[in-house]
Protein backbone atom coordinates (compact mmCIF):
# COMPACT_ATOMS: atom_id res chain seq x y z
CA UNK A 1 0.00 0.00 0.00
CA UNK A 2 2.89 2.34 0.65
CA UNK A 3 4.75 1.62 -2.60
CA UNK A 4 5.59 4.57 -4.78
CA UNK A 5 4.34 4.76 -8.39
CA UNK A 6 6.59 6.49 -10.90
CA UNK A 7 5.18 7.92 -14.11
CA UNK A 8 7.13 8.97 -17.17
CA UNK A 9 7.38 12.71 -17.69
CA UNK A 10 5.47 12.56 -20.97
CA UNK A 11 2.50 10.90 -19.22
CA UNK A 12 2.42 13.65 -16.58
CA UNK A 13 2.57 16.33 -19.29
CA UNK A 14 -0.19 14.63 -21.26
CA UNK A 15 -2.42 14.36 -18.15
CA UNK A 16 -1.81 18.04 -17.37
CA UNK A 17 -2.75 19.06 -20.92
CA UNK A 18 -5.93 16.96 -20.76
CA UNK A 19 -6.83 18.50 -17.39
CA UNK A 20 -6.33 22.01 -18.79
CA UNK A 21 -8.44 21.21 -21.83
CA UNK A 22 -11.19 19.78 -19.62
CA UNK A 23 -11.15 22.93 -17.48
CA UNK A 24 -11.33 25.11 -20.59
CA UNK A 25 -14.14 23.05 -22.09
CA UNK A 26 -16.28 22.86 -18.94
CA UNK A 27 -15.55 26.15 -17.16
CA UNK A 28 -13.68 28.84 -19.07
CA UNK A 29 -14.97 28.46 -22.64
CA UNK A 30 -18.69 28.42 -21.66
CA UNK A 31 -18.09 31.49 -19.49
CA UNK A 32 -16.29 33.33 -22.29
CA UNK A 33 -18.95 32.25 -24.81
CA UNK A 34 -21.70 33.51 -22.47
CA UNK A 35 -19.90 36.83 -21.99
CA UNK A 36 -19.36 37.28 -25.74
CA UNK A 37 -22.96 36.34 -26.51
CA UNK A 38 -24.21 38.82 -23.91
CA UNK A 39 -22.01 41.54 -25.34
CA UNK A 40 -23.12 40.70 -28.90
CA UNK A 41 -26.80 40.82 -27.87
CA UNK A 42 -26.29 44.23 -26.30
CA UNK A 43 -24.54 45.43 -29.45
CA UNK A 44 -27.40 44.15 -31.62
CA UNK A 45 -29.99 45.79 -29.35
CA UNK A 46 -28.13 49.09 -29.66
CA UNK A 47 -27.81 48.57 -33.42
CA UNK A 48 -31.55 47.93 -33.74
CA UNK A 49 -32.26 51.32 -32.18
CA UNK A 50 -30.35 52.95 -35.05
CA UNK A 51 -31.72 50.86 -37.93
CA UNK A 52 -35.00 51.69 -39.61
CA UNK A 53 -35.66 47.97 -40.15
CA UNK A 54 -34.70 45.87 -37.14
CA UNK A 55 -32.64 42.70 -37.40
CA UNK A 56 -35.20 39.97 -36.73
CA UNK A 57 -34.51 37.10 -34.26
CA UNK A 58 -34.72 34.59 -37.14
CA UNK A 59 -31.57 36.07 -38.64
CA UNK A 60 -29.71 35.76 -35.32
CA UNK A 61 -30.71 32.14 -34.75
CA UNK A 62 -27.85 29.64 -34.79
CA UNK A 63 -27.27 28.19 -38.22
CA UNK A 64 -27.59 24.59 -37.03
CA UNK A 65 -30.98 25.34 -35.50
CA UNK A 66 -32.23 26.89 -38.75
CA UNK A 67 -30.83 23.97 -40.73
CA UNK A 68 -32.66 21.48 -38.51
CA UNK A 69 -35.90 23.46 -38.78
CA UNK A 70 -35.59 23.40 -42.55
CA UNK A 71 -34.71 19.70 -42.78
CA UNK A 72 -37.65 18.66 -40.59
CA UNK A 73 -40.16 21.08 -42.07
CA UNK A 74 -43.34 19.04 -42.77
CA UNK A 75 -43.47 20.04 -46.44
CA UNK A 76 -39.79 19.17 -46.90
CA UNK A 77 -40.33 15.77 -45.27
CA UNK A 78 -43.27 15.13 -47.57
CA UNK A 79 -41.18 16.14 -50.59
CA UNK A 80 -38.43 13.74 -49.47
CA UNK A 81 -40.98 10.90 -49.31
CA UNK A 82 -42.23 11.71 -52.81
CA UNK A 83 -38.65 11.89 -54.11
CA UNK A 84 -37.88 8.50 -52.54
CA UNK A 85 -40.99 6.94 -54.11
CA UNK A 86 -40.41 8.43 -57.57
CA UNK A 87 -36.70 7.64 -57.83
CA UNK A 88 -36.62 4.39 -55.86
CA UNK A 89 -33.82 5.54 -53.56
CA UNK A 90 -34.08 4.79 -49.81
CA UNK A 91 -35.76 7.46 -47.71
CA UNK A 92 -32.56 7.87 -45.68
CA UNK A 93 -30.65 8.77 -48.86
CA UNK A 94 -33.30 11.35 -49.76
CA UNK A 95 -32.99 12.89 -46.29
CA UNK A 96 -29.21 13.02 -46.65
CA UNK A 97 -29.77 15.03 -49.83
CA UNK A 98 -32.16 17.32 -47.98
CA UNK A 99 -29.56 17.89 -45.27
CA UNK A 100 -26.89 18.71 -47.85
CA UNK A 101 -29.18 21.17 -49.63
CA UNK A 102 -30.15 22.81 -46.34
CA UNK A 103 -26.50 23.28 -45.33
CA UNK A 104 -25.76 24.83 -48.73
CA UNK A 105 -28.66 27.28 -48.50
CA UNK A 106 -28.86 28.40 -44.87
CA UNK A 107 -26.57 31.37 -44.09
CA UNK A 108 -24.67 32.06 -40.86
CA UNK A 109 -25.36 35.75 -40.24
CA UNK A 110 -22.88 37.71 -38.15
CA UNK A 111 -23.77 41.30 -37.25
CA UNK A 112 -20.08 42.03 -36.71
CA UNK A 113 -19.12 40.66 -40.13
CA UNK A 114 -21.95 42.59 -41.80
CA UNK A 115 -21.65 46.01 -40.18
CA UNK A 116 -17.99 46.13 -39.17
CA UNK A 117 -16.45 44.28 -42.11
CA UNK A 118 -18.87 43.98 -45.03
CA UNK A 119 -20.39 47.46 -45.05
CA UNK A 120 -17.02 49.12 -44.48
CA UNK A 121 -15.52 47.23 -47.40
CA UNK A 122 -18.60 48.08 -49.48
CA UNK A 123 -18.26 51.77 -48.64
CA UNK A 124 -14.53 51.85 -49.42
CA UNK A 125 -14.89 49.98 -52.73
CA UNK A 126 -17.93 52.03 -53.83
CA UNK A 127 -16.20 55.36 -53.23
CA UNK A 128 -12.91 54.16 -54.65
CA UNK A 129 -14.51 53.24 -57.99
CA UNK A 130 -17.41 55.69 -58.32
CA UNK A 131 -18.94 58.95 -57.25
CA UNK A 132 -21.90 57.51 -55.36
CA UNK A 133 -25.16 59.45 -55.40
CA UNK A 134 -28.76 58.91 -54.25
CA UNK A 135 -31.37 59.92 -56.83
CA UNK A 136 -35.07 59.57 -55.99
CA UNK A 137 -35.39 59.01 -52.25
CA UNK A 138 -39.12 58.73 -51.47
CA UNK A 139 -38.28 59.31 -47.81
CA UNK A 140 -41.87 59.90 -46.67
CA UNK A 141 -43.15 56.72 -48.34
CA UNK A 142 -40.29 54.66 -46.96
CA UNK A 143 -40.77 56.10 -43.47
CA UNK A 144 -44.43 55.04 -43.59
CA UNK A 145 -43.52 51.35 -44.00
CA UNK A 146 -44.36 49.36 -40.89
CA UNK A 147 -41.02 48.27 -39.33
CA UNK A 148 -42.61 44.90 -38.53
CA UNK A 149 -43.17 44.19 -42.23
CA UNK A 150 -41.08 41.81 -44.27
CA UNK A 151 -39.32 44.28 -46.55
CA UNK A 152 -38.09 43.08 -49.96
CA UNK A 153 -35.85 45.36 -52.04
CA UNK A 154 -36.50 44.65 -55.73
CA UNK A 155 -33.45 45.72 -57.77
CA UNK A 156 -32.43 45.81 -61.43
CA UNK A 157 -29.19 43.94 -62.13
CA UNK A 158 -26.56 45.93 -64.01
CA UNK A 159 -23.33 44.66 -62.47
CA UNK A 160 -21.96 42.38 -59.78
CA UNK A 161 -21.08 45.69 -58.14
CA UNK A 162 -24.81 45.94 -57.33
CA UNK A 163 -24.33 43.72 -54.27
CA UNK A 164 -21.59 45.99 -52.93
CA UNK A 165 -23.32 49.26 -53.78
CA UNK A 166 -26.76 48.41 -52.36
CA UNK A 167 -25.23 46.90 -49.21
CA UNK A 168 -23.45 50.20 -48.58
CA UNK A 169 -26.44 52.41 -49.44
CA UNK A 170 -28.85 50.39 -47.26
CA UNK A 171 -26.43 49.98 -44.33
CA UNK A 172 -28.22 52.66 -42.27
CA UNK A 173 -31.60 50.99 -42.80
CA UNK A 174 -31.05 47.28 -42.28
CA UNK A 175 -28.98 44.19 -42.97
CA UNK A 176 -29.96 42.78 -46.35
CA UNK A 177 -30.15 39.10 -47.17
CA UNK A 178 -29.31 38.25 -50.80
CA UNK A 179 -29.71 35.18 -52.94
CA UNK A 180 -26.28 34.53 -54.46
CA UNK A 181 -25.44 32.22 -57.34
CA UNK A 182 -22.96 29.38 -57.28
CA UNK A 183 -20.26 31.64 -58.80
CA UNK A 184 -19.51 32.84 -55.26
CA UNK A 185 -18.81 29.35 -53.89
CA UNK A 186 -15.11 30.04 -53.60
CA UNK A 187 -13.12 29.04 -50.54
CA UNK A 188 -12.95 31.95 -48.12
CA UNK A 189 -15.38 34.11 -50.09
CA UNK A 190 -18.29 31.73 -49.48
CA UNK A 191 -17.81 31.91 -45.69
CA UNK A 192 -17.74 35.71 -45.78
CA UNK A 193 -20.88 35.80 -47.93
CA UNK A 194 -22.73 33.46 -45.57
CA UNK A 195 -21.69 35.57 -42.58
CA UNK A 196 -23.21 38.57 -44.39
CA UNK A 197 -26.57 36.77 -44.33
CA UNK A 198 -26.64 35.75 -48.01
CA UNK A 199 -27.82 32.31 -49.10
CA UNK A 200 -26.64 30.31 -52.10
CA UNK A 201 -28.95 29.03 -54.80
CA UNK A 202 -28.30 26.71 -57.72
CA UNK A 203 -30.05 28.74 -60.43
CA UNK A 204 -30.09 25.91 -62.97
CA UNK A 205 -31.28 23.18 -60.65
CA UNK A 206 -34.60 21.80 -61.82
CA UNK A 207 -34.80 19.06 -59.19
CA UNK A 208 -38.11 19.25 -57.33
CA UNK A 209 -36.57 18.27 -54.00
CA UNK A 210 -33.98 21.06 -54.14
CA UNK A 211 -36.61 23.59 -55.17
CA UNK A 212 -38.81 22.56 -52.25
CA UNK A 213 -35.97 23.00 -49.73
CA UNK A 214 -35.12 26.41 -51.20
CA UNK A 215 -38.76 27.55 -51.31
CA UNK A 216 -39.32 26.58 -47.68
CA UNK A 217 -36.24 28.49 -46.54
CA UNK A 218 -37.33 31.62 -48.43
CA UNK A 219 -40.84 31.24 -47.00
CA UNK A 220 -39.47 30.86 -43.46
CA UNK A 221 -37.25 33.94 -43.81
CA UNK A 222 -40.05 36.05 -45.31
CA UNK A 223 -42.58 34.97 -42.68
CA UNK A 224 -40.05 35.83 -39.96
CA UNK A 225 -39.61 39.39 -41.24
CA UNK A 226 -36.08 39.09 -42.66
CA UNK A 227 -35.20 42.06 -44.89
CA UNK A 228 -34.21 40.68 -48.28
CA UNK A 229 -33.00 41.92 -51.66
CA UNK A 230 -33.80 40.20 -54.95
CA UNK A 231 -32.77 40.74 -58.57
CA UNK A 232 -35.85 39.56 -60.53
CA UNK A 233 -33.98 39.65 -63.85
CA UNK A 234 -32.06 36.58 -62.69
CA UNK A 235 -28.80 37.75 -64.26
CA UNK A 236 -26.88 40.72 -65.55
CA UNK A 237 -28.27 42.69 -68.47
CA UNK A 238 -26.21 41.90 -71.57
CA UNK A 239 -27.52 44.71 -73.77
CA UNK A 240 -28.16 47.39 -71.14
CA UNK A 241 -31.95 47.05 -71.24
CA UNK A 242 -34.08 45.80 -68.39
CA UNK A 243 -34.52 42.04 -68.79
CA UNK A 244 -37.84 40.22 -68.41
CA UNK A 245 -38.18 39.12 -64.77
CA UNK A 246 -38.01 35.57 -63.48
CA UNK A 247 -40.51 34.58 -60.85
CA UNK A 248 -39.02 31.74 -58.78
CA UNK A 249 -37.98 33.59 -55.62
CA UNK A 250 -40.94 35.93 -55.83
CA UNK A 251 -43.29 32.95 -55.96
CA UNK A 252 -41.66 31.44 -52.86
CA UNK A 253 -42.11 34.74 -51.01
CA UNK A 254 -45.80 35.24 -51.75
CA UNK A 255 -47.14 31.67 -52.03
CA UNK A 256 -47.82 31.34 -48.29
CA UNK A 257 -48.73 34.96 -47.60
CA UNK A 258 -51.65 35.41 -45.19
CA UNK A 259 -53.49 38.68 -45.99
CA UNK A 260 -54.97 38.68 -42.46
CA UNK A 261 -51.73 37.71 -40.74
CA UNK A 262 -49.74 39.94 -38.38
CA UNK A 263 -46.97 40.74 -40.87
CA UNK A 264 -47.26 42.47 -44.23
CA UNK A 265 -44.77 42.00 -47.09
CA UNK A 266 -43.62 45.28 -48.61
CA UNK A 267 -41.69 45.46 -51.89
CA UNK A 268 -39.43 48.49 -52.40
CA UNK A 269 -38.36 49.12 -56.02
CA UNK A 270 -34.69 50.06 -56.27
CA UNK A 271 -32.96 51.14 -59.49
CA UNK A 272 -29.23 51.47 -60.06
CA UNK A 273 -27.27 52.87 -62.97
CA UNK A 274 -23.57 53.36 -63.71
CA UNK A 275 -21.51 55.58 -65.94
CA UNK A 276 -19.33 52.53 -66.39
CA UNK A 277 -20.23 48.91 -65.74
CA UNK A 278 -17.11 46.94 -64.84
CA UNK A 279 -18.20 43.90 -66.88
CA UNK A 280 -19.60 45.79 -69.87
CA UNK A 281 -17.33 44.29 -72.56
CA UNK A 282 -17.78 40.77 -71.25
CA UNK A 283 -21.56 41.17 -71.13
CA UNK A 284 -21.94 42.71 -74.58
CA UNK A 285 -19.67 40.06 -76.08
CA UNK A 286 -22.29 37.39 -75.29
CA UNK A 287 -25.36 39.55 -75.96
CA UNK A 288 -25.99 37.82 -79.29
CA UNK A 289 -25.70 34.22 -78.11
CA UNK A 290 -28.16 31.98 -79.95
CA UNK A 291 -31.46 31.36 -78.14
CA UNK A 292 -31.37 28.27 -75.98
CA UNK A 293 -27.60 28.37 -75.58
CA UNK A 294 -26.08 29.37 -72.27
CA UNK A 295 -23.32 31.99 -72.53
CA UNK A 296 -19.96 31.10 -71.06
CA UNK A 297 -18.37 33.72 -68.82
CA UNK A 298 -14.73 32.96 -68.29
CA UNK A 299 -12.25 34.58 -65.97
CA UNK A 300 -9.01 35.43 -67.74
CA UNK A 301 -6.26 36.07 -65.19
CA UNK A 302 -3.97 37.66 -67.78
CA UNK A 303 -6.67 40.12 -68.90
CA UNK A 304 -7.52 41.00 -65.31
CA UNK A 305 -3.85 41.54 -64.44
CA UNK A 306 -3.31 43.70 -67.51
CA UNK A 307 -6.22 45.99 -66.68
CA UNK A 308 -5.37 46.10 -62.98
CA UNK A 309 -1.77 47.10 -63.46
CA UNK A 310 -2.64 49.57 -66.23
CA UNK A 311 -5.07 51.36 -63.93
CA UNK A 312 -2.56 51.18 -61.08
CA UNK A 313 0.10 52.77 -63.30
CA UNK A 314 -2.34 55.51 -64.32
CA UNK A 315 -3.14 56.16 -60.65
CA UNK A 316 0.55 56.46 -59.76
CA UNK A 317 0.97 59.01 -62.57
CA UNK A 318 -2.09 60.96 -61.48
CA UNK A 319 -3.95 60.12 -64.70
CA UNK A 320 -6.56 57.76 -63.27
CA UNK A 321 -10.17 58.84 -62.90
CA UNK A 322 -12.93 57.09 -61.07
CA UNK A 323 -15.47 55.34 -63.28
CA UNK A 324 -17.86 58.27 -63.26
CA UNK A 325 -21.11 58.35 -61.32
CA UNK A 326 -23.30 55.61 -59.95
CA UNK A 327 -26.75 56.44 -58.69
CA UNK A 328 -29.38 54.59 -56.66
CA UNK A 329 -33.07 55.57 -56.65
CA UNK A 330 -35.96 54.26 -54.55
CA UNK A 331 -39.49 53.82 -55.84
CA UNK A 332 -42.86 53.83 -54.08
CA UNK A 333 -43.26 50.81 -51.74
CA UNK A 334 -45.81 48.18 -52.77
CA UNK A 335 -47.77 46.52 -49.96
CA UNK A 336 -48.59 42.90 -50.74
CA UNK A 337 -51.56 43.11 -48.36
CA UNK A 338 -53.01 46.03 -50.30
CA UNK A 339 -52.16 44.38 -53.61
CA UNK A 340 -54.01 41.11 -52.90
CA UNK A 341 -56.94 43.05 -51.45
CA UNK A 342 -57.22 45.13 -54.63
CA UNK A 343 -56.87 42.02 -56.80
CA UNK A 344 -59.20 40.01 -54.52
CA UNK A 345 -56.88 37.02 -54.49
CA UNK A 346 -55.21 34.77 -51.93
CA UNK A 347 -52.06 33.09 -53.24
CA UNK A 348 -52.47 30.24 -50.74
CA UNK A 349 -55.70 28.93 -52.25
CA UNK A 350 -55.03 29.54 -55.93
CA UNK A 351 -54.51 26.54 -58.21
CA UNK A 352 -50.98 26.27 -59.68
CA UNK A 353 -51.77 27.85 -63.06
CA UNK A 354 -53.79 30.85 -61.76
CA UNK A 355 -51.12 31.37 -59.09
CA UNK A 356 -48.40 31.40 -61.74
CA UNK A 357 -50.33 34.00 -63.73
CA UNK A 358 -50.84 36.21 -60.67
CA UNK A 359 -47.18 35.93 -59.63
CA UNK A 360 -46.11 36.93 -63.15
CA UNK A 361 -48.49 39.89 -63.04
CA UNK A 362 -47.05 41.03 -59.72
CA UNK A 363 -43.47 40.50 -60.90
CA UNK A 364 -44.01 42.50 -64.08
CA UNK A 365 -45.59 45.36 -62.13
CA UNK A 366 -42.65 45.42 -59.72
CA UNK A 367 -40.14 45.52 -62.59
CA UNK A 368 -42.08 48.35 -64.21
CA UNK A 369 -41.87 50.22 -60.90
CA UNK A 370 -38.11 49.63 -60.86
CA UNK A 371 -37.80 50.85 -64.45
CA UNK A 372 -39.62 54.10 -63.67
CA UNK A 373 -36.95 55.19 -61.18
CA UNK A 374 -33.83 54.24 -63.16
CA UNK A 375 -31.64 57.36 -62.98
CA UNK A 376 -30.32 58.88 -66.21
CA UNK A 377 -26.56 59.47 -65.87
CA UNK A 378 -24.12 61.52 -68.01
CA UNK A 379 -22.69 58.59 -70.00
CA UNK A 380 -26.14 57.25 -70.93
CA UNK A 381 -27.24 60.72 -72.03
CA UNK A 382 -24.17 61.42 -74.16
CA UNK A 383 -24.21 57.89 -75.62
CA UNK A 384 -27.80 58.42 -76.74
CA UNK A 385 -26.92 61.74 -78.38
CA UNK A 386 -23.89 60.28 -80.20
CA UNK A 387 -25.88 57.33 -81.54
CA UNK A 388 -28.60 59.68 -82.70
CA UNK A 389 -26.01 61.58 -84.76
CA UNK A 390 -24.82 58.42 -86.51
CA UNK A 391 -21.70 59.10 -88.60
CA UNK A 392 -22.15 62.86 -88.40
CA UNK A 393 -19.34 64.60 -86.48
CA UNK A 394 -20.61 66.92 -83.75
CA UNK A 395 -19.04 69.93 -82.13
CA UNK A 396 -19.13 70.24 -78.37
CA UNK A 397 -21.83 72.90 -78.75
CA UNK A 398 -23.98 70.55 -80.85
CA UNK A 399 -23.54 67.72 -78.36
CA UNK A 400 -24.64 70.00 -75.53
CA UNK A 401 -27.69 71.03 -77.52
CA UNK A 402 -28.72 67.44 -78.24
CA UNK A 403 -28.17 66.25 -74.66
CA UNK A 404 -29.98 69.28 -73.23
CA UNK A 405 -32.96 68.45 -75.45
CA UNK A 406 -32.91 64.84 -74.20
CA UNK A 407 -32.68 66.00 -70.57
CA UNK A 408 -35.67 68.24 -71.12
CA UNK A 409 -37.68 65.36 -72.59
CA UNK A 410 -36.83 63.07 -69.68
CA UNK A 411 -37.62 65.68 -67.04
CA UNK A 412 -40.99 66.45 -68.67
CA UNK A 413 -41.74 62.73 -68.56
CA UNK A 414 -41.04 62.68 -64.82
CA UNK A 415 -37.76 60.72 -64.96
CA UNK A 416 -34.87 61.48 -62.65
CA UNK A 417 -31.82 62.91 -64.42
CA UNK A 418 -28.67 63.23 -62.35
CA UNK A 419 -27.01 66.57 -63.08
CA UNK A 420 -23.70 66.73 -61.15
CA UNK A 421 -23.19 70.07 -59.39
CA UNK A 422 -26.56 71.14 -60.85
CA UNK A 423 -24.58 72.14 -63.96
CA UNK A 424 -25.70 70.67 -67.30
CA UNK A 425 -22.52 71.72 -69.09
CA UNK A 426 -20.43 69.95 -66.47
CA UNK A 427 -22.61 66.81 -66.65
CA UNK A 428 -22.25 66.65 -70.43
CA UNK A 429 -18.49 67.23 -70.22
CA UNK A 430 -18.12 64.43 -67.66
CA UNK A 431 -20.05 61.96 -69.82
CA UNK A 432 -18.15 62.94 -72.97
CA UNK A 433 -14.80 62.67 -71.20
CA UNK A 434 -15.59 59.13 -70.02
CA UNK A 435 -16.51 58.05 -73.55
CA UNK A 436 -13.47 59.65 -75.19
CA UNK A 437 -11.09 58.19 -72.60
CA UNK A 438 -12.45 54.74 -73.44
CA UNK A 439 -12.32 55.47 -77.19
CA UNK A 440 -16.06 54.89 -77.58
CA UNK A 441 -16.20 58.38 -79.02
CA UNK A 442 -13.45 59.70 -81.31
CA UNK A 443 -12.31 63.32 -81.13
CA UNK A 444 -10.92 64.84 -84.34
CA UNK A 445 -10.31 68.53 -85.00
CA UNK A 446 -12.60 69.67 -82.17
CA UNK A 447 -15.43 67.44 -83.36
CA UNK A 448 -16.72 64.18 -81.95
CA UNK A 449 -18.31 61.11 -83.50
CA UNK A 450 -19.22 57.61 -82.40
CA UNK A 451 -16.47 55.05 -82.89
CA UNK A 452 -17.84 52.59 -85.51
CA UNK A 453 -16.05 49.75 -83.74
CA UNK A 454 -17.73 50.52 -80.40
CA UNK A 455 -21.36 50.98 -81.41
CA UNK A 456 -22.45 47.92 -79.41
CA UNK A 457 -21.00 49.36 -76.21
CA UNK A 458 -22.46 52.81 -76.89
CA UNK A 459 -25.84 51.16 -77.45
CA UNK A 460 -25.41 49.28 -74.16
CA UNK A 461 -25.20 52.55 -72.21
CA UNK A 462 -27.96 54.24 -74.21
CA UNK A 463 -30.24 51.26 -73.55
CA UNK A 464 -30.07 51.91 -69.81
CA UNK A 465 -32.53 54.78 -70.24
CA UNK A 466 -34.33 53.97 -73.51
CA UNK A 467 -37.33 52.51 -71.65
CA UNK A 468 -37.84 55.82 -69.87
CA UNK A 469 -38.87 57.28 -73.21
CA UNK A 470 -40.85 54.47 -74.78
CA UNK A 471 -42.75 53.01 -71.82
CA UNK A 472 -45.07 56.00 -71.38
CA UNK A 473 -48.81 56.31 -71.90
CA UNK A 474 -48.94 60.10 -72.32
CA UNK A 475 -48.94 61.76 -75.73
CA UNK A 476 -45.62 63.45 -75.12
CA UNK A 477 -44.19 60.13 -73.97
CA UNK A 478 -45.35 58.41 -77.15
CA UNK A 479 -43.94 61.15 -79.38
CA UNK A 480 -40.58 61.21 -77.61
CA UNK A 481 -40.44 57.42 -77.51
CA UNK A 482 -41.02 57.10 -81.24
CA UNK A 483 -38.46 59.79 -81.99
CA UNK A 484 -35.70 58.36 -79.82
CA UNK A 485 -36.43 54.71 -80.57
CA UNK A 486 -36.12 55.43 -84.28
CA UNK A 487 -32.89 57.38 -83.86
CA UNK A 488 -31.30 55.00 -81.38
CA UNK A 489 -32.10 51.76 -83.19
CA UNK A 490 -29.75 48.85 -82.48
CA UNK A 491 -26.77 48.83 -84.88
Amino acid sequence: MGSQVSLPLWVVVLMAILAILAALDRILIPSVRWALRRRANRAIEELNTKLKLRIQPFKLTKRQVLTDRLVFDPEVLRAAEEYSTETGVPYEVAMEKVGRYAREIVPAFSAYAYFHVGTRIARAVSHMLYRVRIGVRNDEALAAVDPASSVIFVINHRSNMDYVLVTYVAATSSALSYAVGEWAKVWGLSNLIRSMGAYFIARDSGEALYRKVLSRYVHMATAAGVTQAIFPEGGLSRDGKLRPPKFGLLSYMVAGFDPLGPRDVVFIPVAVNYDRVLEDRMLTSVANVEPGKKPVFGFNAATFARHFFRHLWMALRGQWHRFGYTCVSFGVPVSLRNYVEARRIDFRVLAPEPRRIEVERLGNELMEAVGRVVPALPVSLVSTAMLEAGDQPLTLFEIKGRVSSLIGDLERLGSYVHIPRADRDYAISVGLRMLTLRHLVIETDDTYRANPKELVLLQYYANAIVHLLKDRDTDIGGDVAARWTERVAPP
